[in-house]
């Protein structure tokens, strides 16, 4: 199984044409199994941006095209043009994993929230699936990731939410929110952040890129794409990353 997930399109004054159309290129030649957008697919959440959102997503060709609200995406009302544009499923089957979504977004708000509900939810339905490899997807960043500036925007009870995945043994959390490229290794549960796609609002890492996830014979591996560059494993680049430090 081929999953590609895209994040932080942010449709609006920093959309980058010219990157989407790239995404867009490289992306069908891959003929992914489904394609995630964990968010912000819009900048302000107004109704112009998301039909631009919705044309240009169109043009992948995908059989599973799945999509999660960002902050973003709920600004000014945009939660109910969210809704008409993005009706989204939340368990997605496939031969061998299962795909589950999570609501992270709030009107009006930047920082998320799963919520208790969501959480009993995902617990019982992950309980149906053993034996399959077990993915969430989410917008707002699980943990924190260095160097990203204030965390007062992740998920406001991450505590909990982290416990039901690791609970339910969850092997695969895919993040975005953050325009920041990363993965994080708990034991057996790998949590996966995405950069932006198409945006020139970067955070620490400065060129456009996505994820591709290969799932076979139970286990999970995860690239970084950078638009038009090469293709790589996800955790290469954090053990290359070297953060600033001063000296004295």
């Amino acid at each position: 199984m081929r999953l590609v997930q895209l994040s932080d399109i942010h449709v609006g004054s920093l959309f980058v044409q010219g990157a989407f159309d790239a995404v867009v290129d490289e992306v069908n030649k891959l003929k992914p199994d489904a394609i995630v957008i964990t968010g912000d697919l819009t900048d302000e959440g107004i109704l112009p941006q998301f039909e631009k959102a919705s044309r240009e997503i169109k043009r992948f060709e995908c059989p599973d095209i799945i999509v999660v609200a960002g902050n973003h995406d709920y600004r000014h009302t945009g939660y109910l043009l969210f809704k008409k544009f993005f009706p989204t499923k939340h368990v997605y089957e496939f031969d061998d994993a299962v795909l589950l979504t999570l609501g992270t977004a709030r009107p009006d708000r930047d920082e998320g929230e799963v919520g208790y509900r969501q959480n009993v939810w995902m617990e019982k339905t992950l309980s149906k699936y053993e034996g399959k490899v077990k993915i969430v997807a989410m917008h707002h960043h699980l943990v924190g990731i260095p160097d990203t500036g204030t965390d007062k925007i992740l998920i406001l009870d991450a505590g909990d939410t982290l416990r039901t995945c690791l609970q339910s043994k969850v092997n695969l959390v895919l993040c975005g929110h953050k325009h920041r490229p990363w993965v994080w290794n708990l034991g057996p549960l790998e949590i996966a952040y995405a950069g932006t796609a198409s945006s020139t609002r970067f955070r620490g890492f400065f060129e456009n890129s996505y994820n591709i996830i290969e799932v076979e014979k139970g286990k999970v591996r995860v690239d970084i794409k950078i638009v038009g560059k090469k293709r790589f494993p996800l955790a290469d680049l954090v053990e290359q990353y070297k953060p600033f430090l001063e000296s004295g």
